[in-house]
């Protein structure tokens, strides 16, 4: 009697270490299982930031599909980062080009507009327009533009050049446009 006892409590320790072996390498499997398939989410999730990424420095738009021309070879237009005036080191550079045609065409005159994204109310985004605008006027002005030949115009958030909600769309609108007045 004694010896059919230890025989079958042997058999329910056997079996009750089978069963969680059973169970902790169902687990593990579906574990590895959802590491996979979470891995593989977060490739295809990332493909759309690095898209992004590649368009924008930081918050400021580095792309140029909105860019026209104020002649051939000079960019129109300079970005700034959310609630910013400061002019980043692209935006001087085409700033630069700007002022070397302006002084090559001393009967132009232009216009800088200044533009700001969707967020923040009216009047915040015409004074911000405003800001970035005179900060590039400045700028033309310093490389030997004279001021008679600048005016300068905030639209706020009123013309937008993409009227999506999001990242990409607000730091295409946080620009300021130079533009031909006569």
């Amino acid at each position: 009697m004694n010896l059919s006892k230890i025989f079958k409590n042997a058999l329910v320790v056997v079996m009750f270490g089978l069963i969680v072996t059973a169970c902790a390498t169902k687990k593990s499997v579906k574990t590895t299982e959802t590491k996979t398939t979470k891995a593989a989410e977060t490739v295809q999730k990332a493909d759309p930031i690095e898209k992004l990424d590649a368009l924008m420095q930081g918050d400021v738009y580095i792309g140029s599909d909105t860019v026209g021309e104020l002649a051939s070879g000079v960019p129109d237009r300079v970005f700034f980062a959310t609630n910013e005036t400061i002019l980043t080191t692209a935006s001087r550079e085409t700033l630069r080009k700007q002022a070397a045609w302006l002084r090559q065409n001393s009967e132009v005159t232009v216009v800088v507009e200044g533009h700001a994204d969707e967020r923040g109310t009216r009047e915040y985004n015409l004074a911000l327009g405003e800001r970035r605008a005179n900060a590039a006027k400045d700028y033309l002005m310093t490389y030997g533009v004279s001021s008679d030949r600048i005016k300068v115009l905030s639209y706020g958030k009123e013309r937008p050049v993409d009227s999506g909600s999001n990242p990409l769309s607000w730091s295409k609108n946080r620009r300021s446009v130079t533009v031909k007045a006569n």
